[in-house]
């Protein structure tokens, strides 16, 4: 099957391998003519991250780059990035990389015009509507991994170092005007990184169909993205050059990404007080709490479940798909207990009233309270 396509939903996307040569014109699209690439350290002299500078360069827009990215973005980070925008005469951003570039881009875009402080912007309320919406800059995003779909997002999370928290800053003009998905750039990524984000964009999509909120589009989209990640996920980590996998990959992390307007839950409430704290890798973070939070929020969904294990290929309802959760893990390297990834004598009292905070409880089947939270806290750590 050859995966090329253009879609206007949920943004302007350009989809399919080799795409990344239109860079330029996605940035001419939006009107921006000096360009600031925004990437992480780690990505910031790879071979695709120089090619995509290389097309901007060519085509008269200059190759600016920002990569003073750190894996949890904070707002040191993205003081840094405004300060270039600004000293560089920027009139766009083009986000480049992972879950962190992504996110630190969309956000410098947001800022750079912005009298208020970042925290007014948190995703509470009408809060968003402080912002003044005409001095938002233009985002072109550029996935590199298949993951967080912030490329489709409205929103970026960002950690205030002080008190160790990750917050969510929403304003809809922060979804990007044009995105590029093209295969070939996750080709390289690590079997580690392809599992870790892949689950990401698979626990985006599982939280989202799990949520008791009402809206049939997401919950259809969920099912599709959680289909494509069990069908796909494996074969990418298996053969990093399975150019059709890597596709069907990207668009799960897009699906995943729009299907939780429908509501995130206990993964994502646990997983960022514990990425904010332990600076651990946000998707297999995510993949190491799914079972318990599965156990946890059981009574509530096993039905929802059980209507459409079988169009996942999953035999036996919502217990099959518990125990599938706990093979796919276990086939894609992902550890059991978050002390592999180096979680080590936590407060946990400090991670209760963390996650207790999290906007994400609020999606969650079964409500959150410190006796639940902390046993789940306990049963991953």
């Amino acid at each position: 099957m050859t995966l090329v396509a253009n879609w206007s939903y949920p943004t302007a996307i350009r989809f399919g391998a080799g795409r990344i040569a239109e860079l330029p014109a996605a940035c001419a699209e939006t009107g921006m003519k000096r360009p600031l690439l925004v990437t992480d350290r780690g990505l910031a002299n790879q071979a695709i991250t120089q090619a995509a500078l290389d097309h901007l360069e060519q085509a008269g827009l200059g190759r600016a780059l920002f990569a003073e990215v750190d894996p949890n973005p904070t707002e040191a980070n993205l003081s840094a990035g405004i300060e270039a925008y600004r000293a560089g005469g920027h009139d766009g951003v083009v986000a480049f990389g992972g879950g962190s570039g992504l996110d630190l881009g969309k956000l410098i875009a947001f800022m750079a015009g912005q009298t208020r402080p970042v925290w007014d912007f948190e995703d509470i309320g009408d809060w968003w509507t402080r912002a003044d919406a005409g001095a938002i800059a233009p985002i072109v995003a550029v996935p590199t991994t298949a993951g967080t779909g912030s490329e489709v997002g409205r929103a970026s999370v960002l950690t205030n170092a002080e008190s160790a928290e990750k917050k969510i800053i929403f304003h809809p003009r922060i979804l990007p005007r044009v995105v590029i998905c093209d295969p070939e750039l996750t080709v390289g990524l690590p079997p580690a990184l392809t599992a870790g984000t892949g689950l990401d964009a698979f626990a985006h999509c599982v939280e989202a169909f799990s949520s008791p909120h009402y809206h049939p589009m997401s919950q259809g989209i969920a099912v599709e993205g959680m289909r494509l990640v069990i069908e796909n996920l494996p074969r990418a980590y298996a053969n990093p050059s399975d150019l059709e996998a890597r596709g069907h990959m990207m668009s799960a992390a897009m699906m995943g990404a729009t299907a939780f307007q429908k509501g995130l839950g206990a993964i994502h409430a646990l997983s960022h007080p514990v990425g904010a704290q332990h600076h651990t890798h946000h998707g297999t973070t995510n993949a190491i709490c799914m079972p318990a939070v599965l156990r946890l929020n059981a009574p509530a969904i096993q039905e929802r479940f059980d209507a459409v294990t079988g169009y996942l290929g999953i035999e036996g309802g919502f217990d099959g798909f518990r125990a599938f959760v706990d093979r796919f893990n276990a086939d894609l390297g992902i550890p059991e207990r978050l002390g592999a990834l180096g979680v080590t004598d936590p407060d946990l009292d400090r991670l209760v009233d963390s996650a207790l905070r999290d906007p994400s409880c609020g999606g969650n089947p079964v409500t959150l309270t410190k006796e639940n939270v902390r046993a789940l806290f306990e049963a991953v750590l």
